[in-house]
């Protein structure tokens, strides 16, 4: 279908059964699912799927965006909160949160933290979505006036990886994004 061209209101809404079907599916069970069965979850046949999606891969890529895209859109809103600094620190924990309970999730976000993986408008988008947040926390003096978006990128990147090899120690879950979060702040 040409992306030029809008979507009937059917159409939009077997998109978006499909998609939280697929999210459901490849957060559970990986890229092991077959469309067959994202399809029967999702109520449509699997005519409707492949109609939207050519590729289970394609699928899963607009899985993934679809989610970055709810990232960008809750930052932006949180950079005009009341109080931006613990809405961004709260928002970054939830992002890791998020994203260790779903593994594709974490390699699109560990995997955006590196300098040589190209931003398509996807990652662009977000970026500058956390962008803004980070800015508004450092106005509002709740984060350290020196940290920008590159280093707040490297710094989930190795946090997602820190709290995956966390999972195989004896630290409790989420320590290691509290000290993370905890160095983000403004010293006296």
């Amino acid at each position: 279908m040409p992306p030029d061209k809008p979507l009937r209101a059917d159409a939009r809404r077997n998109r978006a059964r499909v998609l939280q079907a697929a999210e459901a599916a490849f957060s559970a069970e990986g890229m092991a699912v077959p469309l067959d069965e994202i399809a029967r979850r999702a109520g449509v046949g699997a005519g409707t799927v492949y109609r939207h999606f050519p590729s289970k891969e394609a699928l899963f890529e607009a899985v993934i965006h679809d989610r970055i895209r709810q990232f960008a859109d809750e930052a932006r809103a949180l950079s005009a909160a009341e109080r931006p600094g613990e809405e961004f620190l709260a928002f970054l924990g939830r992002v890791i949160d998020q994203a260790m309970l779903n593994k594709a999730l974490c390699d699109a976000l560990e995997a955006a933290g590196s300098p040589v993986t190209p931003a398509d408008g996807v990652q662009r988008d977000v970026w500058e979505a956390f962008g803004a947040l980070l800015g508004a926390a450092q106005r509002a003096g709740a984060v350290r006036a020196d940290v920008d978006v590159s280093d707040l990128r490297a710094l989930l990147a190795g946090a997602l990886a820190m709290e995956r090899h966390a999972r195989d120690s004896a630290r409790p879950a989420g320590r290691l994004t509290a000290l993370l979060l905890d160095a983000l702040l403004p010293r006296a």
